[in-house]
């Protein structure tokens, strides 16, 4: 007695099978593959919750459509009815992964002396006035903050009113970018609180491609690194200058001083990130399922592409997103360390 050849259809549905498994995996842990920094698959995996609400759609309808089937079609009911099941577990799997993430506070936990307050917003270009920074400055009671998209005249205004509010804070900007094919004229600034002391932009240590970042040092050589970074988007045009700003982001953390602490937009999700010897403070506070942007829609759809990276010489108090007010299409991230010395 000789086994049956396989039929053509049955050959068919398990072509079908496989492709919805790998589907299936690119989508809910595409870092199986190497795959988290390709378009399309980085856009998608950025934007989990509605990746997800969308497998789930999928998995409803053409279960329905299963149900609806006749009989006679029992083999296309098999597999649409395992196709099913295969986007459910993917709509599952990126559910499980931002469960496990978090969502940050809402309040604060109150500051304890020898905190260190690190607050970032992306103010778009001027769409947020130098008035509403600083107010929010003065409310989370910043020493460091990276303000991606903000020029020097409006970083010194910041400064300028912070300090009448009890802040004395130093305000500093970069333009430098690295060579790129979409040169870009958006610079990025840093304040820092005076009771830490003087810093100076470190040229030697380059910055990102379309978009600039700096690294900032004491001038004594005491105290925190600081990074203020800001890598390009992953837009269509723009893919190769988004992955070396990631690139950019890794240098930094390959061997990180013990107090670094890098703050900005980085245009990227923990899935897109390597983080080296870099820590992300919203996956220690379990807060990284929040997302900044865009601020229109909820946290819970949006993507959380502001972070805050530190060493390992800092604790992680607290992370919380912020729906501060102003123009700008992002919320603001801030982050209370605590030094392990």
């Amino acid at each position: 007695m000789t086994d049956r050849p396989p039929t053509r259809g049955g050959l068919g549905a398990a072509i079908v099978i496989v492709i919805g498994v790998l589907a299936a995996v690119l989508l809910v842990w595409p870092q199986a593959f190497g795959a988290q920094r390709l378009f399309g698959v980085a856009q998608l995996i950025a934007f989990r919750a509605p990746l997800a609400l969308g497998l789930a759609l999928v998995a409803i309808v053409v279960g329905s459509v299963v149900l609806l089937l006749r009989r006679r079609a029992a083999r296309v009911r098999r597999v649409l009815g395992v196709f099913a099941i295969i986007v459910a577990l993917a709509a599952g799997g990126d559910l499980a992964l931002l469960l496990a993430r978090g969502q940050a506070q809402s309040e604060a936990a109150g500051l304890r002396d020898g905190d260190l307050t690190v607050l970032v917003w992306n103010t778009q270009g001027g769409a947020t006035s130098p008035a509403e920074v600083a107010e929010l400055v003065l409310s989370v009671r910043a020493d460091v903050v990276s303000l991606p998209e903000m020029d020097d005249d409006a970083a010194a205004e910041v400064a300028r009113r912070v300090g009448a509010g009890g802040i004395r804070m130093t305000a500093a900007t970069t333009r430098a970018v690295a060579e790129t094919s979409t040169p870009s004229w958006i610079p990025t600034s840093l304040l820092v609180a005076d009771r830490l002391g003087a810093y100076r932009l470190d040229a030697s240590a380059g910055t990102t491609r379309g978009l600039p970042s700096g690294v900032w040092r004491p001038v004594d050589g005491t105290g925190p690194t600081i990074i203020a970074a800001h890598p390009a988007a992953p837009l269509t045009d723009g893919m190769d200058d988004w992955r070396a700003g990631l690139d950019w982001v890794r240098a930094q953390c390959r061997s990180p001083h013990p107090d670094l602490i890098l703050a900005g937009d980085l245009n990227a999700t923990v899935d897109h990130l390597d983080l080296g010897g870099c820590r992300d403070a919203a996956v220690e506070a379990g807060a990284a399922a929040t997302g900044t942007w865009p601020s229109t829609v909820p946290a819970w759809l949006a993507a959380p592409i502001d972070h805050v990276l530190v060493g390992p010489a800092w604790v992680v108090r607290e992370v919380r997103v912020v729906d501060a007010t102003g123009g700008t299409d992002h919320r603001a991230l801030v982050a209370v360390l605590e030094s392990r010395g």
